[in-house]
């Protein structure tokens, strides 16, 4: 199960994810996708991942292996280490393991997510190619690939902070989105202010300074990357064009996702039985899946801010819990075991709700949307979360907490209309969200929408090319030829002609 890190002969192709949920997740699932196809994968994690993952029957079999890596982080088996035990773990410490592996080892590639940047250096080292991964959609990816552009231009300060433009309205709302608008990175039609579309500006001004330079050490290192395998599907935005081959040379995008489609693992009649289960690091509260038979068709509402989401206040808390009271509808959520989130809980709530709503500090959440019950589902708007419930035709109740879930529920309320944004957790607009989600001509005009999104993202031309990519993937592989030259996927240059008002 778990691969001995230093004695173990590797598989052909190490994966290494960014610590967290949300990256092993569909790490996992390439890793599955590729020993579907007959390349033996093992996923390296960092010692505390493994302590929590290592124990699933589901994430190392048919053909991908768990490799431990040693993190020195003090690890007392309740949370995960926050963000900066896991950067400095990942440059001081976790690089000389990982280089022990691939020196004794066989490997033909390292599958490197851009959010773990500290391993491509290893594999120079190594003389092992590389290859990138991105978690999340291409649109997110193009806004940090285009900040050497935005310095350049002084759209932004060398420490990433916005620089509004001269000239603008003393309105500070509609000069931000103005100069959002103005970095042409995304659609107009997202309706995106910078602090909604640079994924850095979380947190105080030092906070948002060291995750900046965070991002530009990554830019730096994955200059040497020229190929790039992203956990999305072509055209995110209907009218682009996401097979296009630019001729000027770039970065070679390869769309392999969603990953989290089974179909996708389907390739040779002998190829071993692969598990449909997400491990997860934290154990999910299966009497919710009892709870939800017991309810009607499409009456549930499921609530979940993800695996590693900062708390979003008591006060936001206790107001969500009394909007979610105030529907009078059934609702599941997921509301992690600690006092930074259930301390917002009101009095005798849970004794209060018993019965109509039911809440677990973490749940099954595939077999959840899946489940004929469940109606509508609130959401930070994780990438892998997303992807969940367009495979699965959920609507959405958008309310983002950081990063690219901004973007990610821009996508989802303007350019798929599969859902709507939340305006706030008081209780007042909780209560009319889900009114306006679960009933009348909005609801329906959303699950149509999401109905058809679904359509083209899991069948059709996206599938053919998600399949394809991986294919050839798998070939260059076994030809010892990475990138594919041969292959007509996008090539992606980052933006070079951004407009500066006049």
């Amino acid at each position: 199960m778990g691969a001995d890190p230093e004695h173990a002969d590797l598989a052909a192709v190490v994966l290494v994810p960014f610590p967290a949920q949300g990256h092993v997740t569909p790490m996992l699932h390439l890793a599955r996708a590729l020993a579907a196809r007959g390349v033996a994968s093992t996923v390296a994690v960092p010692d505390f991942v493994h302590r929590r993952m290592g124990s699933c029957a589901d994430v190392a079999s048919g053909g991908v292996g768990l490799a431990s890596i040693p993190s020195g982080i003090f690890d007392d088996g309740g949370e995960p280490p926050g963000f900066a035990s896991i950067a400095h773990a990942m440059e001081h410490h976790m690089p000389a393991h990982l280089e022990r592996m691939l020196t004794r080892g066989h490997a033909a590639c390292v599958v490197v997510d851009v959010l773990a940047s500290w391993a491509i250096p290893v594999a120079s080292r190594c003389g092992v190619p590389a290859v990138g991964f991105w978690p999340a959609m291409l649109a997110s990816f193009r806004v940090v690939a285009a900040i050497p552009e935005l310095l350049r231009q002084r759209f932004i300060s060398d420490s990433g902070i916005p620089i509004l433009t001269d000239g603008f309205d003393k309105d500070q709302e509609n000069a931000d989105l103005r100069t959002a608008n103005n970095l042409h990175i995304l659609p107009e039609e997202l309706q995106l202010g910078t602090k909604e579309l640079l994924p850095w500006l979380v947190g105080c001004t030092a906070s948002q300074e060291k995750r900046f330079a965070f991002w530009l050490q990554i830019l730096q290192r994955t200059r040497s990357l020229r190929c790039l395998l992203v956990n999305s599907f072509p055209s995110e935005a209907a009218d682009e064009d996401s097979d296009q081959l630019h001729a000027s040379q770039g970065l070679q995008i390869l769309h392999v996702g969603p990953l989290s489609i089974h179909g996708l693992l389907e390739k040779v009649e002998n190829s071993p039985k692969l598990p449909g289960k997400n491990p997860s690091m934290w154990q999910a509260d299966g009497s919710c899946m009892d709870w939800l038979d017991q309810q009607r068709p499409g009456s549930v509402i499921y609530v979940s801010f993800g695996s590693w989401v900062a708390p979003i206040g008591s006060d936001e808390i206790s107001e969500l819990a009394l909007g979610l009271e105030a529907t009078g509808r059934p609702f599941l959520w997921v509301l992690k075991n600690d006092p930074s989130w259930r301390a917002g809980l009101p009095a005798g709530y849970l004794e209060t709700v018993t019965g109509r709503g039911k809440v677990v500090a973490w749940a099954p959440q595939g077999g959840v949307l899946a489940h004929e019950a469940v109606g509508c589902y609130l959401t930070h708007c994780g990438w892998n979360s997303t992807l969940e419930a367009i495979q699965h035709g959920v609507r959405l109740l958008c309310y983002p907490v950081s990063g690219d879930q901004f973007i990610n529920s821009a996508f989802i309320v303007k350019m798929w209309e599969t859902g709507i944004r939340l305006r706030s957790t008081r209780r007042c607009d909780v209560k009319d969200g889900i009114g306006r989600i679960m009933e009348g001509d909005d609801g329906r005009r959303l699950q149509q929408k999401m109905y058809e999104l679904r359509e083209r993202v899991m069948a059709g031309e996206a599938r053919f090319v998600a399949k394809r990519n991986l294919e050839a993937f798998v070939d260059g592989i076994k030809r010892d030829d990475l990138p594919f030259h041969q292959l007509a996927a996008k090539v992606y240059t980052p933006p070079s002609q951004i407009v500066v008002p006049a």
